[in-house]
């Protein structure tokens, strides 16, 4: 049952036939790991907060610095030089208290990646570099967990979601990040944030999208983004979706895979 506070707070998603009472129960009962808590975990953090998900993990080993304001909206000027897992987390207690923040100050990676997806219903991936995103999308695929996974550009930001380890309606194998993605660019092609830069709204628009899919998975409704990607162009201001689907080459769920554990992203 809802307390009346609660069934306050959440009274615009009540009213949602879409969402109503259980749709809302569903998103207290929910555990979510946000991978990141920079400029894509940001918008993720507090929206997913601000739903009334239940209980929310938030993995990142860095400190706030003052080039991160910019666009990681869930810090702010006194927090920097702080871990970004406390200053988040200090956020979302403010925003709502009702949410568990569970705080994980650590690297992802192959050895404690699966021990902490497992401890979640669903993750939402925002790091920023290829090598954590192939490992949580493998990572998921074992620990049986879906995934929605985005990325940015400097103008430009794509998201999709990932259900590898099911079947789709017709009984085909859904697509992995390695059938959308066979293998990383090359090292040195694709520049970092630092780099290259990145427009500060552009990551908050395709946080909350993060967001709504998440939400949408809880609650089920509306067609997800398994098998489809979403592009956004900030140049154009133009959405448009690719449609992709299982590739029997790919090494982790093809007819001949070779990926057995997460031994191979070490």
């Amino acid at each position: 049952m809802l307390s009346d506070d609660e069934l306050e707070r959440y009274a615009r998603h009540i009213v949602l036939r879409e969402v109503g009472g259980p749709g809302q129960a569903a998103l207290r009962r929910a555990r979510v790991l946000v991978v990141g808590a920079g400029g894509l975990g940001a918008p993720v953090l507090l929206y997913l907060a601000a739903a009334g998900v239940g209980a929310l993990g938030v993995v990142d080993d860095d400190v706030v610095t003052l080039s991160n304001l910019q666009r990681q909206v869930i810090h702010a000027t006194p927090d920097v030089g702080a871990p970004k897992v406390k200053t988040a987390a200090a956020t979302i207690a403010r925003l709502n208290p009702n949410v568990a923040v569970t705080t994980h100050q650590v690297r992802l990676a192959a050895d404690n990646a699966l021990a902490l997806i497992g401890g979640y219903d669903i993750v939402a991936d925002g790091s920023d570099n290829f090598a954590t995103r192939y490992l949580v999308s493998d990572a998921c695929f074992f620990a049986k967990r879906p995934l929605v996974t985005a990325a940015l550009g400097t103008f430009d930001g794509t998201l999709t979601t990932i259900r590898a380890f099911e079947n789709a309606a017709d009984g085909s194998p859904n697509p992995t990040y390695r059938c959308l993605f066979p293998e990383p660019p090359p090292p040195g092609s694709v520049p970092a944030c630092a780099e290259a830069g990145v427009l500060g709204a552009l990551a908050g628009v395709v946080g909350s999208l993060m967001a709504l899919e998440v939400i949408r998975e809880i609650v089920g409704f509306g067609e997800g983004l398994v098998g489809r990607l979403l592009m956004i162009d900030a140049h154009a201001l133009r959405f448009e979706t690719l449609r992709y689907g299982w590739d029997p080459a790919n090494p982790l769920t093809g007819e001949k895979p070779t990926i057995r554990d997460l031994s191979v992203n070490k």
